[in-house]
């Protein structure tokens, strides 16, 4: 595994973080979870990602109870708040109510007495920026935050937020959780300007456009026990299949193997050929699919490999 600094902060991520969404505490078994957590810690990912909203707090149960095993600080562990959690209209957004409320509980469901990255989960436009770095600037003076970053905020929300911090004298981000794959690049032109700008360091996910960037829906199916045939996703992928990117996917797909390499490791190697990016989020069901991830950190795509990589998502 290799590791990154996370923009301009002190803390080192692996280049793959492992991410709970849609996974655990759903749709794979604990038990398998569980291994696929653990097979993550043992081959470096010291970065693991969660959110109050996955499954309600289900899906942060069973990340830090895999992870419990192993000493507290080898790990960066994550939580988010913004979704609704109830139906109380100050169950949802990023107010301080909402904010404090949510990190306390998950600390409580994850057993922990810190989180590494706390996410705003979502901008809302509803509370001002400043109630919500105050209260995470309380948090991270009581130690229980050590960074606060936020996720899929636009270059002018994010620049808010830097310009707030100073003028309070708060916390400043430190990270940004966007969407970045090959087929899905709007970061590129603002957001990672202005992060660089700032010393802001991205962790993105769903870098393989959701399972597209795998090859497995080659010919437009969606097999069954794949992430697509997911209701709550299924829809997104079927967009994609419209949209006739399928026919890139297989160029990149045999372009990949005349370089001896799987897609999986060419999407993610182009990912992290950007400075930019800390580290790439990644979902698995199966310690199998985290072996397979990994390789990707050993990939070094060259500049020709790269320009052709361009030719053929033109």
């Amino acid at each position: 595994m290799k590791y990154r600094r996370l923009g301009r902060s002190g803390l080192k991520v692996s280049e793959i973080s492992l991410g709970s969404w849609l996974t655990y505490g759903k749709t794979v078994e604990d038990d398998i979870a569980t291994r696929t957590i653990r097979r993550a810690y043992e081959l470096g990912i010291n970065s693991f990602d969660s959110a109050n909203v996955y499954e309600r707090g289900q899906g942060e149960i069973v990340m830090a109870k895999a992870l419990r095993p192993f000493p507290r600080e080898t790990y960066i562990i994550t939580t988010k708040a913004f979704w609704p959690m109830g139906d109380g209209v100050n169950e949802r957004g990023l107010s301080r109510k909402h904010v404090f409320e949510q990190l306390h509980g998950s600390l409580r469901r994850m057993e922990l007495d810190y989180v590494d990255i706390f996410y705003c989960h979502r901008y809302d436009p509803e509370t001002p920026v400043e109630e919500t770095l105050r209260v995470i600037d309380d948090l991270i003076r009581q130690g229980k935050i050590l960074y606060a970053g936020v996720s899929q905020w636009t270059a002018a929300q994010i620049e808010e937020a830097v310009a707030v911090a100073d003028r309070c004298l708060l916390e400043r981000i430190v990270v940004n959780q966007p969407v970045y794959n090959m087929l899905n690049r709007y970061i590129e032109p603002e957001i990672i300007p202005v992060s660089e700008k700032y010393g802001i360091g991205q962790i993105v996910f769903s870098p393989l456009a959701q399972g597209v960037l795998t090859g497995k829906y080659r010919g437009g199916r969606i097999p069954a026990g794949t992430r697509a045939s997911n209701p709550e996703i299924n829809q997104s992928v079927q967009n994609l299949i419209d949209s006739g990117v399928l026919a890139k996917v297989d160029a990149l797909e045999d372009f990949a193997g005349e370089l001896g390499i799987s897609l999986v490791e060419m999407a993610l190697a182009w990912i992290l050929r950007q400075g930019n990016v800390a580290s790439a989020l990644v979902g698995a069901s199966r310690p199998e699919q985290i072996e397979a991830n990994c390789k990707a950190v050993e990939v070094d795509l060259s500049q020709d490999t790269l320009d052709r990589i361009e030719a053929i998502l033109a």
